[in-house]
């Protein structure tokens, strides 16, 4: 192999002297391009030989000097896959030159929400972080008179929020509750002290407005009588309903239960068995309650509970917006009544449940 390297020069030389000035830069090249890839296929111990980014240099450096009929002559050591990845590099290049990224000059477009709308966005979330973007952007809007889109509230939480590091359709009782103060819902729920002593809930909802009627808290197993006192003690002060819907729980079907309601002059309503859509915002509510409030506010005693269930109860009524109400609280939805718009930049904050809900009101 040295020998024959040691003859491609001698005959380079000799094809220097008898050629003119671009012959020779020719035939230099060629003998360079030919002694390079012979270097090449030495050093290859496999079948397709090992090409290093100098050998790559040197060829393509090579061929620029030489005649394009001569190259297909001289390229021993180079494989077709490596022309059409070559190929396909050149095709990559030429796309990305044509289509990449070039900054053009800003169009005017839609103006986002304002310093003071972020603010207030912000400050919302921070003060209540289990509140979602569409009850913000609801809050928002009845509290300051600013039609805002949920999807804008999740862009802005997006870029300026961060957190500390610490059945389908209507149900047949919707139809009925749809006229004024007709029918009421009631239902149980269960609840564990910090003492991890249960306590049973009785739940009373209005079904027109969503208003939280009242509750009523008993220690321990509950009977028709203590199921009775529970009924009486929510609605005190607030009248009596022309129907009552309740579920199909053995205390509903007590005897105390159905002659409380007779002497009461309340029609009972039963929902479809096994089917929750039936009774759907009691259910809700309480789901509301739990998360809300319960999950978060720890109680010792029975009395504790009714205290703590009463500042729900404002908040619930007063202050939080619903979506199926159209944005408006329980107390605001039956008389439509209109809440006074806020500024922006003066707007005071209102803490409900010590705290545990903070919301923007007109200064």
């Amino acid at each position: 192999m040295r020998n024959l390297l040691v003859a491609l020069l001698h005959v380079a030389v000799m094809t220097a002297k008898l050629c003119g000035p671009g012959g020779v830069r020719a035939v230099i090249a060629e003998n360079l391009v030919l002694k390079q890839q012979l270097i090449v296929l030495r050093r290859a111990r496999r079948r397709a030989p090992n090409l290093t980014r100098g050998d790559r240099l040197l060829c393509g450096f090579g061929s620029l000097f030489l005649n394009p009929g001569r190259i297909r002559k001289l390229a021993i050591a180079v494989r077709p896959s490596t022309l059409l990845a070559f190929h396909a590099a050149l095709v990559r290049r030429k796309y990305r030159c044509l289509f990449s990224w070039r900054p053009c000059p800003k169009k005017p477009g839609p103006k986002g929400p304002s310093e003071a709308l972020i603010q207030a966005i912000v400050e919302l979330k921070s003060r209540n972080p289990r509140f979602g973007c569409p009850r913000i952007a609801r809050i928002i809007a009845r509290t300051f008179g600013v039609d805002i889109d949920r999807n804008v509230v999740r862009r802005v939480l997006a870029q300026h929020y961060r957190p500390s590091s610490d059945g389908t359709g209507h149900s047949w009782l919707a139809l009925i509750g749809h006229t004024r103060d007709s029918l009421w819902s009631v239902d149980l729920f269960r609840c564990e002290s910090l003492v991890l002593r249960s306590y049973w809930v009785l739940v009373v909802m209005d079904q027109f407005t969503r208003r939280l009627v009242g509750v009523g808290v008993h220690a321990g197993a509950v009977t028709g009588i203590d199921l009775c006192r529970m009924f009486n003690a929510a609605i005190h002060g607030q009248g009596v309903p022309r129907h009552l819907s309740t579920d199909h729980d053995p205390l509903f079907e007590a005897h105390r239960w159905q002659a409380n309601l007779r002497i009461l002059e309340i029609d009972e309503l039963k929902t479809v068995p096994y089917v929750p859509c039936s009774h759907p915002f009691v259910e809700r509510l309480i789901g509301t309650i739990r998360r809300e409030f319960l999950d978060h506010v720890p109680f010792w005693n029975a009395r504790d509970l009714e205290r703590k269930l009463a500042e729900f109860q404002a908040y619930y009524n007063r202050a939080r917006s619903h979506a199926a109400l159209e944005g408006h609280t329980p107390l605001t939805f039956a008389d439509r009544r209109p809440v006074p718009v806020a500024d922006l930049g003066h707007a005071r904050w209102v803490s409900y449940c010590r705290g545990l809900v903070q919301l923007p009101v007109a200064a």
